[in-house]
């Protein structure tokens, strides 16, 4: 493909709490610059965090970020009495679900 090309960039985020959050505006405001100019592409993102999940979802409803959150809190249940329910606890009971 003439003019076909990639680019690589290293991103960081901030630190948040448990739950489920909006991060597009934290990827465009590091990409702007690299990607001045591009206008169509494809975006991969590389979580090197074990804890963390990227999941796409709309946008428009607020409740969307509320229900996904609930649900991964009923399936992935939080270790409030840490008895060590998980394995992955190497990082203390902050990093984990």
């Amino acid at each position: 493909m003439p003019g076909a090309t990639y680019s690589q960039h290293p991103l960081s985020l901030p630190s948040y709490p448990r739950g489920s959050h909006l991060i597009t505006s934290d990827i465009t405001s590091q990409l702007s610059g690299p990607l001045k100019g591009v206008k169509a592409g494809l975006l991969h993102l590389f979580l090197q965090h074990t804890s963390c999940a990227l999941s796409l979802n709309e946008n428009y409803d607020s409740d969307v970020r509320k229900d996904m959150s609930d649900s991964l809190d009923k399936i992935v249940e939080e270790d409030k009495a840490g008895k060590g329910i998980y394995r992955h606890d190497a990082e203390g009971s902050d990093d984990m679900p």
